[in-house]
């Protein structure tokens, strides 16, 4: 049902917002949740309430009319300072946080992600989560986008460019690995690749390239699980990060790990918010994270690979 004429809501803020980022509104109900029959009734009732027409709902993607060019400006503000407004309600220890919504990179999904929230529903006992894995340009883009309140992701180097609207807490350092069959080195086997449709796929063959290899591979995957199989049952060997092995850590005891046969390359992994919106949030959460990831992921490789002291660590 519409609103009266005359009501502005932040529901009717967020999802004009979601269609204008979208260019869909099919797109958007699945970025929010529900129906795109809701999505619609939302947009006619914002646009009567503001007296003009803010989409131009028959183009495909469907744009901003000039009124919706100007109306999204103040929109953004809008919703900023509602988020900035319920962070100043919320005490030091987070107990008046009500609703957070966590993008979390795959990688940490096996029992870092488990462990986290478990221990955030403890200090936020009134907060509902939300949560949501991807990859970390994907979940980058959510942010940007206000689907998302705090993410953790790759850290993107030059990709991610200088952007100032979000603050970056670090967290991990680590190392790309080769990794064989158990007790065979990489002569006479393809790499099997990550796939270069994400953003560490293309981080490991921009590092091939500075170093002239041209290295053969028929398999291009995004799983780890799947590259690890292959890896275990003798058909290739592929470039991966002690993260990979704790994700798809079944597959440890049939592989060898040694470092790159050539120049070392690294990644790092950062947590991410709007900047200034949540206050302390961000860096609590980022503390509390650097310590399962320390216990959880650091402690038990450096116990099996202690030859990545230097470069497995915290930030």
């Amino acid at each position: 049902m519409s609103d009266p004429q005359g009501r502005v809501t932040l529901w009717g803020i967020e999802t004009f917002l979601a269609v204008a980022d979208e260019g869909a509104i099919s797109a958007a109900a699945r970025r929010l949740g529900v129906s795109p029959s809701a999505i619609s009734q939302q947009i006619t009732g914002l646009e009567a309430a503001l007296g003009a027409v803010l989409l131009d709902r028959s183009a495909r993607p469907i744009i901003l009319t000039p009124a919706g060019a100007m109306f999204r400006r103040h929109a953004q503000t809008i919703l900023n300072a509602e988020a900035e407004a319920r962070a100043d309600l919320a005490v030091a220890d987070l107990s008046g946080l009500t609703t957070l919504r966590f993008g979390m990179i795959e990688d940490f999904d096996a029992e870092v992600t488990p462990a986290l929230l478990t221990a955030l529903a403890h200090d936020l006992r009134g907060c509902r989560f939300l949560l949501e894995t991807g990859a970390s340009h994907r979940l980058l883009d959510q942010l940007e986008a206000r689907a998302l309140d705090v993410i953790v992701a790759a850290d993107q180097g030059t990709e991610g460019g200088g952007e100032g609207w979000r603050e970056v807490h670090p967290i991990l350092s680590e190392p790309f690995v080769a990794i064989t069959p158990l007790g065979r080195g990489i002569e006479g086997l393809p790499l099997i690749q990550y796939t270069v449709r994400h953003l560490m796929g293309r981080q490991i063959a921009a590092h091939l390239a500075r170093q002239n290899l041209r290295l053969a591979h028929r398999f291009e995957l995004d799983s780890y699980s799947a590259i690890l199989a292959m890896v275990a049952g003798g058909e290739g060997w592929t470039i991966l990060t002690p993260l990979a092995l704790h994700h798809a850590a079944r597959f440890r005891p049939f592989v060898s790990v040694s470092p790159l046969p050539f120049a070392p390359l690294d990644r790092s992994l950062t947590l991410s918010a709007r900047a200034g919106v949540l206050r302390d949030i961000p860096a609590q959460v980022a503390s509390r994270l650097r310590g399962l990831v320390d216990a959880q992921v650091i402690k038990p490789a450096l116990d099996q690979w202690p030859w990545m002291k230097d470069s497995l660590r915290l930030l």
